[in-house]
């Protein structure tokens, strides 16, 4: 495992307990005591997470997301995610509630909606703003800490404005995509989504194929709540059938092509 696999899954479950005990970090890692103490060291000098005796523990004081920069996740397979952002706003109707939620592929659906007659409940700043300066859509934010990095609103109040909105559709990404279901690896990230997936009727999950190849640490929602996954043609055959087989509609977008449905 390369270095930079191991201080993102270090910093992965340290989030998602709070502690991890360098013995643990050993047999999750399949790495040395020597090696988990240096990956510990350095990512405490980083400020990713706090050295305490026999090994490491969340950062005290305000929260940071485990969610990677947006912007720099925004070129990563960016055609690919034009291409599923376009099948995906083709999703919506004239007059359609909508939930959008933070996430570079799902902020690729701004370009295709912005002229549409729309109303939109992000969580999002940069979806927001794009929608705000160039759209027509009715724009609603929730209240919030906002986390810069990752241009995030993530309430801590059960009663805001996500309780009062009912949506036909909730269009959302994910860190990966596993038998358990839609997995992420933030519990802040996990606690502020559940909450705008029970706001809408039909999930949309808006992911490249790599994510099928991926792995998080904690499940957002069991594969039986999403109705619909668009994704591109390096679907494996077996995956597509594990999703198939628990209800999902699978669509796949080809970039410059029109969507097929499989």
């Amino acid at each position: 495992m390369l270095q930079r696999q191991r201080h993102h899954l270090i910093c992965e479950i340290v989030a998602a307990q709070g502690y991890a005990a360098v013995p643990d970090l050993m047999a999750r890692l399949d790495a040395s005591r020597a090696t988990v103490a240096r990956d510990i060291r350095m990512l405490a000098l980083a400020g990713r997470i706090r050295k305490v005796r026999g090994g490491a523990e969340a950062m005290h004081g305000a929260p940071a997301l485990a969610e990677p920069n947006f912007d720099a996740n925004q070129l990563r397979n960016r055609e690919l995610k034009r291409a599923i952002a376009r099948t995906a706003a083709e999703l919506c109707a004239p007059g359609d509630s909508i939930i959008m939620d933070g996430g570079t592929t799902v902020f690729a659906m701004t370009e295709f909606i912005a002229g549409r007659e729309l109303e939109v409940l992000t969580n999002s700043f940069p979806i927001a703003e794009y929608l705000m300066k160039r759209g027509t859509a009715r724009v609603i934010l929730p209240g919030g800490e906002v986390f810069r990095e990752q241009g995030l609103i993530l309430s801590p109040f059960e009663d805001d404005a996500i309780e009062r909105f009912v949506a036909s559709k909730i269009f959302i990404g994910a860190r990966a995509i596993t038998q358990h279901g839609l997995m992420q690896t933030d519990p802040l990230l996990i606690r502020a989504e559940q909450k705008l997936i029970r706001q809408a009727e039909s999930m949309i999950v808006l992911v490249d194929s790599s994510k099928f190849r991926s792995r998080g640490s904690l499940i957002l929602c069991p594969l039986e709540r999403i109705n619909t996954i668009i994704t591109d043609d390096g679907i494996e055959s077996g995956t597509h059938e594990m999703l198939t087989d628990a209800g999902i509609k699978i669509i796949i977008a080809h970039p410059l092509k029109a969507a097929s449905v499989a």
